[in-house]
């Protein structure tokens, strides 16, 4: 007898049953209303991508974070782990062609082969907005203003969550002035990017193994104590000594709260100077979103990446963009709202007495749909306590019943299924 097949999905992945779904429909609609709203275009790419393109963006270890294979021509490929790297590759295409700056959106299915833990799946959906060929924070601006605009949409309030920003460039003055060599900033920022996810002794063994002193690893760790803008402000300008100096990082992160407060979402924004992003190619401007409690993973985030296209062999451009997952604020959205709040019931469940009845009750139906209302047609008989069971226990918010003094009549009743009140409808 042959093994029984399993019918749980593969080890990391998900299926979606229709109240699945609803939440899925709820954060999609959300992301596809934030983006028009802002001004970004569509697009859409294949799920795969070919393996030396990712392994220029992230190094050849990315080998082992991603789903890749050999198809049958033997051309090494992989399944998307992120959007950045095709984002890039079509961009570069059209360099030529396209009018910069361009500010463009899509919802991508992304594999991750890797340890799951909560809110981590190895396949998941990710929101993108990018802003590419623009220097002015202006592009940081419209990206978190996108994002803070889609998780109100969804229904939560400025209180429910927090995004923390922080500068990759501020951090390399702060490297530099306490005396720590710029060939020694990337792995600094790697490893302080797991800070909080690994015990800081094992982060300082980390730093030294790569040529950093036990001077230079407290000095980088009293670095991440630092609370205000004001106070990394000062620590770089005491290092310069320079009268009237300034720190072009500063100045962008300030200019960065000055225009968020013009577009009226200052007050969701928060510096800190933990947020690195442990991927390499991002900057400048650096943020990650959370729940206000921090109890779940990054809800999103993103940065400046100015070299990204010139890594992949195109010409220079700036950009910004933001990476949102769909299972973080999905979790989030059920703690706040409530685990029905995504089923918002809406339209009309038709149903019929005896077959006489069936062809009005398609016929009102088609009415009704033509109309614009949401129509649910019953596909076979019932009597009326089985039909308001099943119409109670379905997503409509209102019900028809046919039987044959209805039909006589030409009306029925249209029942409101939450407040049991009811109107005439003609058939």
């Amino acid at each position: 007898m042959a093994d029984q097949i399993s019918f749980e999905p593969p080890r990391g992945m998900r299926d979606f049953y229709p109240e699945d779904m609803v939440w899925r429909n709820k954060v999609f609609d959300a992301f596809r209303a934030a983006g028009e709203a802002a001004g970004f275009e569509p697009y859409d790419a294949c799920v795969v991508e070919s393996y030396e393109l990712l392994a220029r963006k992230a190094g050849e270890e990315v080998g082992e974070q991603i789903y890749h294979f050999h198809d049958k021509s033997e051309r090494h490929i992989a399944l998307r782990a992120e959007m950045t790297p095709t984002l890039a590759r079509m961009v570069a295409q059209r360099q030529g062609s396209l009018a910069f700056p361009i500010k463009w959106t899509t919802i991508a299915q992304c594999f991750r082969y890797e340890r799951m833990t909560k809110g981590r799946k190895r396949e998941h959906y990710q929101w993108n907005c990018d802003i590419v060929g623009e220097e002015s924070v202006l592009a940081e601006v419209e990206v978190l203003g996108a994002a803070c605009d889609a998780l109100r949409r969804m229904g939560l309030t400025n209180a429910d969550f927090k995004v923390h920003v922080s500068n990759r460039a501020l951090l390399s003055e702060l490297l530099a002035a306490s005396g720590i060599p710029a060939d020694k900033h990337a792995q600094v920022f790697l490893a302080l990017d797991k800070r909080g996810k690994m015990p800081d002794e094992e982060l300082a063994h980390m730093m030294k193994d790569n040529g950093l002193s036990d001077a230079d690893v407290a000095a980088t760790f009293a670095i991440m104590d630092v609370k205000t803008l004001d106070a990394a402000e000062a620590l770089v300008l005491k290092a310069t000594s320079a009268e009237g100096g300034t720190s072009p990082a500063v100045d962008r992160l300030r200019e960065l709260f000055r225009l968020a407060e013009i577009a009226g979402f200052a007050e969701c924004l928060e510096f800190d100077i933990s947020v690195i992003r442990g991927l390499s190619y991002y900057t400048g401007i650096v943020f990650e979103c959370f729940d206000a409690q921090r109890e779940f993973r990054a809800i999103f985030g993103g940065g400046r990446y100015d070299n990204l296209l010139t890594t992949i062999g195109g010409q220079p451009a700036t950009a910004v963009g933001l990476g949102f997952g769909d299972v973080v604020v999905t979790e989030l959205l059920k703690a706040r709202l409530g685990a029905d709040a995504g089923s918002a019931k809406k339209g009309v469940y038709v149903g019929w007495m005896f077959p006489e009845q069936r062809d009005a009750a398609l016929k009102l139906s088609a009415k009704l749909r033509a109309a614009g209302e949401v129509v649910n047609l019953a596909l076979k008989k019932a009597k009326p306590k089985q039909f308001f069971s099943r119409a109670s226990a379905s997503t409509c918010a209102k019900a028809v019943f046919l039987g044959p003094d209805d039909v006589a009549a030409g009306q029925a009743k249209m029942k409101d299924l939450a407040t049991r009140e009811e109107t005439v409808v003609a058939l």
